[in-house]
């Protein structure tokens, strides 16, 4: 039984970089791999005025799940995420994953949790 796509798209990425102190603001792309291998996951980061940084690589063991941390994320050229601008990623793996995005914005005190599933293409 498979689970899931090999490609996925989340449009709404924004990485905040100031934070309230205890908690920092912060981006996880959670993979879920149900299958009996290992998934090689590929993103690539898009945004309105610039060009696309791609490079980001990530290996999610076979049956288990793993919580990408975006604010910990360095691409090929040991570049991070860029903060405080919105952009998209689109990832791709070698094998059907289940993907789920969340943000956590603590920027003010009132601490802001989003989460959804990314967007399955296939």
């Amino acid at each position: 039984m498979s689970y899931g796509a090999r490609r996925w798209m989340i449009p709404d990425g924004f990485w905040n970089s100031r934070s309230n102190g205890r908690f920092p603001s912060h981006e996880s792309v959670c993979v879920l791999n149900a299958a009996r291998t290992p998934a090689r996951i590929d993103l690539v980061l898009f945004f309105e005025d610039r060009d696309k940084q791609d490079g980001f690589h990530v290996d999610v063991p076979a049956e288990r799940c793993l919580h990408i941390r975006l604010d910990r994320l360095l691409d090929d050229r040991g570049r991070p995420v860029p903060t405080d601008i919105p952009y998209a990623i689109v990832l791709e793996s070698d094998i059907p994953v289940v993907v789920q995005y969340s943000r956590m914005d603590t920027s003010q005190s009132e601490m802001g949790l989003m989460t959804t599933l990314g967007f399955p293409v296939d």
